[in-house]
C-alpha cells in the first residue's frame, strides 16, 4: 500500500531524507487516512524545511534573529511569512466584509465579497477577504487578498496579514492597578485612529467590562490580547475596510506614543 501511495508524491520531497525515515513516516501517514504530499510539506520529521530568500530570513532560519519585537523596533522590512510562523504561534480569523443574497433586498454578512467585472467574453468573478493574524500576546496584523476562488484569496490575505504584523503595548486601566505586570489586559492609555471617514478611539477599561465595541474590532483585539476596552467610533462604520484598518491605526499608537 505503502508503495503505491509513494508513488505520487514528487521526487524533491522523498530525496529530501534519508529513505528509511521517510518509508517509516509515509507508512504512519498512510495508515491515519491523511493525505501524503501534504503531511510530507508540513511535517517537520521529513526534514522539508523552509528555505529563506532573503537576508533577514537567513538570519532567522539560523537562529540569529530570535525576537520579533526587536525586528519590528529596528523597523526591518518582512517579506517572507515564514519569519513570522517561526517566532511567533499565530491564530487566524477572517472579518465579514461581503453580504450573501437574502429575501426583499436583506442579507446576511459572510467572509466572502464577490464582485464582477463586465468583458466581451462575459462576467469575470472575484473574491475578496479580508484574514486578520495574532498570537493574543501582543502582535497582530490584518491583510486583504483577492484571487478567483475563495481558498486561495484567504491564502493571500494571511499571507499579507503575516508581513503586515505590528507590536501593541498592552497594559491596565490606570497605573494604581499595575500590581500584576504579568497579566495586562487593556490598553495602556487612550489612543485614536482613522481611515478614510473613520475615526475610532479606545480607551483602557476595567478588568472585566469586556470588549465594548463593533463585532469585527471585537476579533483583532481578542488575536492581539486585550480583553477589556471602551470604544468610540464616528464615520461611515459599516464599512469594514476602514472599520478594521482604523482600530489597528489606533493600536498601532500604543508602541509609538509614550506616557
Amino acid at each position: 500500500m505503502a508503495e503505491k501511495e509513494t508513488k505520487n508524491v514528487p521526487k524533491d520531497l522523498i530525496e529530501a531524507v534519508p529513505e528509511e525515515i521517510a518509508q517509516l513516516e509515509l507508512e504512519k501517514v498512510i495508515e491515519k487516512g491523511e493525505p501524503v504530499e501534504k503531511a510530507m510539506k508540513e511535517s517537520k520529521k521529513f526534514g522539508v524545511s523552509w528555505t529563506p530568500k532573503t537576508k533577514l530570513g537567513k538570519l532567522v532560519r539560523e537562529g540569529k534573529e530570535k525576537d520579533i519585537d526587536k525586528i519590528l523596533a529596528h523597523g526591518k522590512k518582512i517579506l517572507e511569512p515564514e519569519i513570522v510562523d517561526s517566532l511567533l504561534e499565530l491564530t487566524s480569523d477572517l472579518l465579514s466584509i461581503g453580504q450573501a443574497k437574502g429575501k426583499f433586498g436583506g442579507g446576511k454578512r459572510r467572509a466572502w465579497r464577490q464582485t464582477q467585472k463586465k468583458t466581451q467574453e462575459g462576467n469575470i468573478i472575484t473574491f475578496s477577504a479580508m484574514a486578520i493574524v495574532g498570537d493574543k500576546k501582543g502582535h497582530v496584523g490584518i491583510g486583504f487578498g483577492r484571487a478567483k476562488e475563495t481558498l486561495p484569496a484567504r491564502e493571500k490575505a494571511v499571507r499579507n496579514a503575516k508581513l503586515a504584523i505590528i507590536k501593541v503595548n498592552l497594559g491596565f486601566e490606570s497605573p494604581e492597578h499595575e500590581r500584576d505586570k504579568s497579566d495586562p489586559h487593556s490598553i495602556p492609555f487612550k489612543v485614536k485612529g482613522k481611515c478614510g471617514s473613520v475615526r475610532m478611539t479606545l480607551w483602557p477599561a476595567p478588568r472585566g467590562t469586556g470588549l465594548v465595541i463593533n463585532d469585527e474590532c471585537k476579533k483583532i483585539l481578542k488575536l492581539a490580547g486585550i480583553r477589556d476596552v471602551y470604544s468610540k467610533t464616528q464615520g461611515f462604520t459599516r464599512t469594514t475596510f476602514n472599520l478594521a484598518r482604523a482600530c489597528l491605526n489606533a493600536l498601532e499608537k500604543t508602541t509609538k506614543l509614550k506616557v
